[in-house]
């Protein structure tokens, strides 16, 4: 029995030996044929001009006037806030501002322009006066104590009329200073006011409402979103080691999980130049020459971005790279290579190999 295993035993042993002298290491030769050099990233599809939407003062919403969905107009009132406390401080500032009016202040005016009147009717008349006694003074008539009574009470008539003049003046600057400052304060209230009116920026679709009504709204936290209808891009996020490659005008391929083994096309139209230091990545956005007829944003999207495209290049299988630098050749050679273009895939090489060469992952 012990001879018996231990024949089995060599039989085993013989035919691994014999398997592995003749097994042959798959060998491939270099190829010519397109090439293709992307880079991938990220993104999110958004709507053109997406916007988030503030409120401008704090206060409870009142009334929302349209529903996620919803196309809007630019300037069209989305949402109203409770603005009880501003409609009558309005209310207040235009009663200030008829107040203030020259219409209403008619009859000041009118009394003031009567001073002015009666107050130079007295002067005339004592002008008069003055000259008639200097006449009678100068014939030796009267005494001098006459004459300078009339000259007091010119003086005093003088600056009767004087004074109402000033009076009228400042009278109408007063008016004039209250019915602006009226009129401003009317102007300031109805656009505080206004600021109580949420608007659409833009002529677009509302996607979405995060607030109800009855609810708090704040300057600080967004209410709604809203976005251009028809219009769509990707945001992409690319690595700081990639984005000198980028320029605008590159292809870019589009996959989405929504459209599963579909490939929307487009075209890099902004890089943004500021890194986000969090990600260690550039925003890039792309816009689509094509796109699925049913498109929504905040749809993760990956994208894969042309850099590079040559007709006609050596290739071999990334596999068969070294160090990123070396092949190995069939008869056991480490040869040295200048690598070109590079996929996922597939690798140009420059110079250093031949098409006729035959290449192995690994030398035994």
């Amino acid at each position: 029995m012990k001879q018996i295993l231990r024949y089995v035993l060599l039989l085993f042993i013989a035919m691994s030996v014999f398997e592995s002298c003749n097994q042959k290491q798959e060998s491939i030769r270099p190829t010519i044929e397109k090439i293709t050099q992307s880079v991938f990233a990220s993104g999110t599809v958004k709507s053109g001009n997406q916007y988030e939407v503030y409120a401008k003062v704090s206060g409870i919403i009142k009334n929302i006037l349209v529903k996620e969905g919803e196309l809007v107009k630019k300037g069209q009132v989305i949402i109203e806030l409770s603005n009880a406390a501003p409609s009558l401080n309005y209310e207040n500032a235009k009663l200030l501002e008829n107040y203030s009016s020259d219409n209403a202040n008619q009859e000041k005016l009118s009394q003031a322009n009567s001073e002015v009147e009666l107050a130079k009717s007295k002067l005339d008349n004592e002008s008069s006066l003055l000259e008639r006694q200097k006449k009678l003074w100068a014939s030796e008539i009267g005494t001098k104590n006459d004459l300078d009574t009339r000259e007091l009470a010119y003086k005093n008539a003088s600056n009767l009329y004087n004074a109402s003049n000033l009076k009228l003046n400042d009278l109408k600057k007063q008016i004039a200073l209250q019915s602006k400052q009226s009129k401003n304060s009317a102007a300031i209230s109805s656009n505080l006011l206004n600021d109580f009116k949420v608007i659409s920026e833009i002529d677009g679709r509302v996607y979405g409402i995060s607030k109800l009504a009855g609810e708090m709204a704040t300057p600080q936290l967004p209410i709604a979103i809203i976005g251009n209808a028809n219009e769509f891009y990707v945001e992409m996020q690319v690595d700081e080691y990639d984005i000198s490659k980028m320029s605008a005008g590159q292809k870019v391929y589009i996959t989405m999980d929504s459209y599963k083994d579909k490939v929307f096309e487009a075209v890099v139209t902004k890089i943004y130049p500021l890194m986000n230091l969090k990600l260690k990545s550039f925003k890039v956005d792309a816009t689509f020459t094509n796109k699925p007829d049913n498109l929504f944003p905040n749809i993760s999207a990956q994208a894969n971005i042309v850099i590079q495209v040559k007709e006609k290049a050596m290739i071999i299988p990334r596999s068969y790279l070294i160090d990123n630098e070396y092949v190995y050749l069939k008869n056991k050679e480490k040869r040295k290579v200048k690598v070109g273009l590079m996929d996922y895939e597939k690798v140009e090489i420059l110079s250093g190999i031949s098409v006729n060469d035959e290449l192995v992952k690994s030398i035994q």
